[in-house]
């Protein structure tokens, strides 16, 4: 079928977000056609001040809307301890246990050459940087146990080893309430190497 030109350029715009196929894209466009001109007014305007009112914290590399942000500015958190992610939304559901009290350092990506990213194409000087100047004392990577997470991880702990600081590496395993038969071997094999003694 054969869409006016303005519809087709909304189908067309919604197919560049992450996972969004064709007809996920035609659904969103009419559904936004669907909706209250002042609804619609209402979604453009909150993209538009996400965009002029996010800022990177010029310290962790987090969204927030201020830089330095929130958590690098508290006086309650443990300066001592950096948990390393890839992006922000890592550390957003790291955040939501409420059990990790330090500092973070967003990469803003992973090591993944077949993608054409390096290191120098993610946060990892910035993150040699502070180790230099501050008191920290643990390296906590929270990385994905992806292929480019482990490539990432390896590559941090040979860049950081000299700084004579402890590197620590969250477990991985099986989640609560998940069935051992329908895990994959990979998850299988991070639960039985981060096991620990009852």
């Amino acid at each position: 079928m054969i869409y006016p030109k303005s519809i087709a350029a909304l189908i067309e715009h919604f197919q560049k977000f992450p996972s969004v196929g064709p007809k996920s894209a035609q659904r969103m466009a009419f559904y936004l056609l669907r909706m209250p001109l002042t609804e619609v007014e209402k979604f453009a305007q909150s993209m538009i001040d996400a965009k002029e009112n996010t800022k990177t914290c010029e310290i962790c590399f987090n969204l927030s809307s201020s830089s330095p942000c929130e958590i690098c500015c508290s006086a309650q958190r443990d300066k001592s301890t950096i948990c390393v992610v890839a992006e922000t939304k890592d550390l957003i559901a790291i955040e939501k246990t409420n059990e990790y009290k330090g500092l973070y350092h967003v990469l803003q990506g992973l090591i993944s050459p077949m993608d054409g990213i390096g290191a120098d194409d993610i946060r990892i000087k910035e993150l040699l940087n502070r180790l230099t100047n501050t008191e920290v004392k643990e390296i906590i990577l929270a990385l994905s146990p992806s292929v480019e997470g482990e490539a990432t991880s390896l590559y941090l702990s040979k860049l950081i080893k000299p700084f004579g600081i402890k590197i620590s590496r969250i477990a991985f395993g099986l989640p609560v309430g998940a069935d051992l038969e329908y895990a994959d071997e990979i998850t299988i094999a991070k639960a039985i190497e981060g096991r620990r003694e009852l």
